[in-house]
C-alpha cells in the first residue's frame, strides 16, 4: 500500500537502507545551515551555486482526503504545484527581484529558516542522477529534513510555513549540490497573500 510519503519521494529516487556515516551526516547538516543563512540574508546568487544545473525544484499542492485516501492527498508530478521549477526558472525569478518589478518582494521579506530532523541515506542513483566521485564511486544521497520558515514583511504581514523537504544531493568536486528538492507544506490551503520565498 502506497503512502503520501511514497508518492512524494518515488518520482525522483528511493533511498537504500544504509544510513550515512557521521562525517557525511555532519557535512549535510552544515550544508543545510549554510543554505538557510544564504536564503535569510537574501544572497540568492550564492544560493543558486548550491543547485545542480539539472535541478528539479517541486512543491506540490495537497488536499484533504479521508484516511483511506491519504496516498492521493499530495498532487503527483504534472499536477497542480506551488513551485515546479528548474535552475533556469529560479534564476529568472531572482533576476526579477533586482529588476524592481517583483512587487511581492519590494520591499523584501525578512525570513528565518529553521532546519531540523535531518535524515541522510545513501541512494541508488539512476543514470541521470549518478555522479562519479574521486574514488570512482557514485556519491548520491537521499535526505529528508523538516523546516519551519518565519516570514515577515512590511509592518504587519507575518507568515509561518512548516513542512518537510525530500532532497537528492550529489557530491561533486566542488562539494554537495541539490539535484532534486520536493517541498511538502503541512498546510493544504496557503494562508499567505503570496508565496515568493524559497524553501
Amino acid at each position: 500500500m502506497s503512502t503520501t510519503s511514497d508518492r512524494v519521494a518515488t518520482p525522483f529516487l528511493a533511498a537504500d537502507d544504509r544510513h550515512s556515516d557521521l562525517s557525511t551526516h555532519f557535512e549535510v547538516e552544515q550544508f543545510y545551515y549554510r543554505e538557510a543563512e544564504l536564503l535569510d540574508e537574501c544572497r540568492f546568487s550564492e544560493w543558486l551555486e548550491l543547485l545542480a544545473d539539472d535541478l528539479v525544484y517541486w512543491m506540490p499542492t495537497r488536499t484533504d482526503r479521508l484516511r483511506r485516501q491519504q496516498a492521493l492527498s499530495v498532487a503527483a508530478r504534472g499536477e497542480a504545484a506551488f513551485y515546479d521549477e528548474t535552475k533556469s526558472s529560479l534564476e529568472w525569478r531572482i533576476r526579477r527581484f533586482d529588476s524592481g518589478t517583483a512587487w511581492a518582494e519590494d520591499p523584501p521579506s525578512r525570513t528565518r529558516h529553521l532546519i531540523t530532523n535531518v535524515r541522510v541515506r545513501h541512494a541508488n542513483p539512476t543514470d541521470d542522477l549518478a555522479a562519479t566521485g574521486a574514488d570512482g564511486d557514485t556519491a548520491v544521497y537521499a535526505v529528508r529534513s523538516n523546516f519551519l520558515v518565519y516570514r515577515n514583511r512590511l509592518q504587519r504581514e507575518e507568515n509561518l510555513f512548516a513542512g518537510e523537504r525530500t532532497d537528492i544531493l550529489r557530491r561533486t568536486g566542488d562539494g554537495l549540490l541539490i539535484v532534486r528538492r520536493t517541498i511538502l507544506l503541512d498546510q493544504n490551503v496557503l494562508l499567505a497573500k503570496n508565496i515568493s520565498i524559497f524553501f
